[in-house]
């Protein structure tokens, strides 16, 4: 099992471009169910989750092809509709492909998704909105089994407890695609890779209007065709890598940094004394190149994770790792999924001063932190440990490395070409490892 040994105490500069964003990219492959021509996708990352999705679509029918950063997706067997749990456990937008399939092959059979173990993440807005489009749902044996005839519209609130569901969104909305009549979505996710997915399938054929607010239209249509598509950058990744340069008190261009989708992120690392610049202004506020440094003292913040265009949760772990840092004592509340704290006990081993209450933690910041053995336990926990090594006094070491190849194609290498003193090694050997190359493995399930 890899794993990665820092040395901290390097200053990263120099200049490295965003990649595609995974989140927008597993729904936009899936969303190839929902025609018979081909779909191509460019800036598709090189990470093990497009992996496990391009082979879940292969045993879906699907004929999969290409490689460094762009692949064709053919739907070629429509009677291929089981999606298996030991494919669907690995990641949990596995259930993209239910809408899809239901829409286009009338029957679809999914294992109950896994993916990071931070709190219940539930699928009952999913299911609750193909039912109203006229699905059939049943439970058999830890799958979810949806059939119907043929959808039909209707006006559906997708409201949450914590907030909109984007892959329910993109479920429901992918399936009222092919449904008769007209469907509204109330209380729809507003996230950036919802409107992705909407400008692809209306290039493959498709009616849709008001993706990327709260009130989603979608008039069906009969079918839909092939298209091409270009990826929208990873704003998770941008701001993972924004905040890595901030820690380290460095100097770091970023190319391709998707500026408008994070502005609250930014709003926030402004009041720590985070400054990111836009190098080219009149470039697309979307995909443009910026220039991050930092104050040599970080202030205090309060932080909220909201549903977008709120602090996204899935940087609330590398804000955590930064104010660590800062002079003074910093709140933040998780609103997305309460649990997701698991990075808290690891980042105490190296000397973090974190104070759980509930949905709350107070970061008491220490000015530094103590390399130490730590252990990943999701994606973005994972970010936030390798982060908080890179300031580190000493060596820090973190294992099961695993969950950062789900979200980070090869981190280390990226790190270490700003300057960060960073290897991969296989922890049960100590021998040096190699770095997953994972658009081969899309290329070989052909």
């Amino acid at each position: 099992m890899d794993a990665f040994r820092i040395h901290g105490g390097a200053r990263l500069s120099g200049r490295i471009a965003i990649d595609g964003s995974k989140n927008a990219s597993l729904p936009l492959m899936a969303a190839a169910l929902l025609t018979d021509e081909p779909v191509t996708l460019r800036r598709v990352p090189d990470l093990s989750d497009i992996t496990n999705m391009a082979g879940l679509l292969g045993e879906l029918g699907c004929r999969v092809e290409g490689r460094h950063g762009t692949i064709t997706i053919t739907a070629t067997d429509p009677d291929l509709t089981h999606a298996r749990y030991e494919i669907v456990r690995t990641m949990r937008a596995s259930i993209c492909v239910l809408g899809p399939m239901l829409a286009k092959r009338k029957r679809a059979s999914v294992a109950m998704p896994g993916g990071c173990a931070f709190g219940a993440r539930p699928v009952d807005l999913h299911l609750k909105g193909l039912t109203a489009l006229g699905a059939r749902i049943e439970l058999q044996g830890g799958d979810i089994i949806a059939t119907a005839d043929r959808l039909r519209g209707a006006t559906i609130f997708l409201g949450g407890p914590f907030g909109s569901t984007v892959l329910g969104t993109a479920n429901v909305m992918s399936a009222a695609t092919l449904a008769e009549g007209r469907t509204v979505i109330e209380s729809a996710a507003c996230e950036p890779e919802i409107a992705d997915l909407a400008q692809l399938l209306n290039s493959m054929g498709a009616r849709i209007s008001g993706a990327g607010g709260p009130r989603i239209i979608i008039d069906g249509v009969d079918e839909l065709g092939g298209a091409e598509h270009n990826v929208i950058p990873d704003r998770i990744m941008a701001g993972t890598y924004a905040i890595a340069a901030a820690m380290t008190n460095g100097d770091v261009v970023l190319d391709d940094f998707p500026y408008d989708y994070l502005l609250a992120v930014i709003e926030r690392l402004e009041q720590i004394g985070v400054h990111l610049e836009r190098l080219n202004p009149q470039d697309d506020a979307a995909r443009c190149s910026v220039r991050v440094t930092s104050d040599r003292q970080l202030r205090p913040v309060m932080a909220t994770t909201q549903p977008h265009p709120g602090f996204p949760t899935d940087l609330q772990a590398q804000l955590m790792a930064l104010l660590c840092l800062a002079q003074g004592n910093s709140i933040i509340t998780e609103k997305i999924y309460p649990e997701r704290f698991m990075h808290v006990a690891e980042l105490t081993r190296m000397g973090a001063q974190l104070f759980r209450q509930g949905p709350t933690v107070m970061v008491q910041g220490v000015g530094h932190l103590i390399g130490a053995p730590v252990m990943a336990s999701d994606l973005r926990g994972s970010a936030c440990l390798v982060l908080a090594g890179l300031v580190a006094e000493g060596m820090t070491t973190v294992s099961r490395v695993y969950h950062l190849d789900r979200g980070y194609a090869r981190m280390e290498q990226t790190l270490a070409a700003l300057g960060a003193n960073i290897t991969r090694f296989d922890a049960d050997t100590a021998e040096p490892a190699a770095a997953p190359s994972d658009q081969a493995l899309i290329a070989s399930s052909v």
